[in-house]
């Protein structure tokens, strides 16, 4: 896939280290759950990033979170509304079978900016069957949250009690449990995503009902 360049038309801060930011679509096309190459044009190096907007908008936005001593992130933290980024993609296969979705039930666990590819299935599936659960320390990270409805989101936080649930998400699981009938997929930190297969598989879920996609 070639770089194109895409301008920056908002950036929408989330938390003081997480911000949404929106380029020119174009003629980009993609799979909800794919992902992007983002960097800056002037830079040889880009960073993954699941597109969070919906298939349908005209406009492509990405969750970013700030990582101090990183490369990407710091830089796309500074630039401004007329900017270009450097966009490659889509990549991935982190997708649903849209055969699948009047049909199944999906099971969607998140931590952090691992909501991205679960915010894109929503809203480019209204009629997707489906939980969220969502990993994070406290309320504010629950990003657009009333972006959900009738989705089934759960807020597990494990840093405050003004959530849906305290504790990690693998808390939430370990009590709670789950539909073995159901697909899952997986998007957030690799000890995460390890912890969370093996209490699904303890559980009797199917191994090839599990999808996982690592946010490092």
């Amino acid at each position: 896939m070639k770089n194109t360049l895409h301008e920056v038309i908002k950036i929408r801060r989330l938390t003081g280290q997480c911000f949404a930011l929106r380029v020119e679509r174009g003629d980009l096309t993609f799979l909800p759950g794919q992902h992007l190459n983002v960097g800056l044009p002037d830079d040889g190096q880009q960073r993954e990033y699941s597109v969070y907007s919906s298939v349908h908008d005209d406009f492509l936005d990405i969750l970013v979170q700030t990582i101090s001593g990183g490369h990407v992130s710091p830089r796309l933290s500074q630039v401004a509304v007329g900017d270009p980024v450097l966009v490659s993609g889509p990549h991935g296969r982190f997708t649903l079978d849209p055969n699948a979705i009047g049909t199944t039930r999906f099971v969607l666990i998140a931590t952090g900016t691992g909501i991205a590819p679960f915010h894109c299935f929503s809203q480019s599936y209204p009629a997707l069957n489906c939980q969220i659960l969502h990993g994070v320390r406290q309320p504010d990270q629950c990003y657009d949250k009333s972006d959900y409805p009738g989705h089934g989101y759960t807020a597990c936080l494990s840093q405050s009690p003004d959530g849906d649930f305290q504790g990690r998400v693998t808390d939430y699981l370990k009590t709670h449990p789950m539909d073995v009938h159901a697909h899952y997929y997986l998007c957030g930190n690799a000890d995460m995503i390890y912890e969370v297969f093996a209490i699904l598989t303890a559980q009797h879920v199917p191994r090839h009902h599990i999808c996982t996609e690592v946010y490092f």
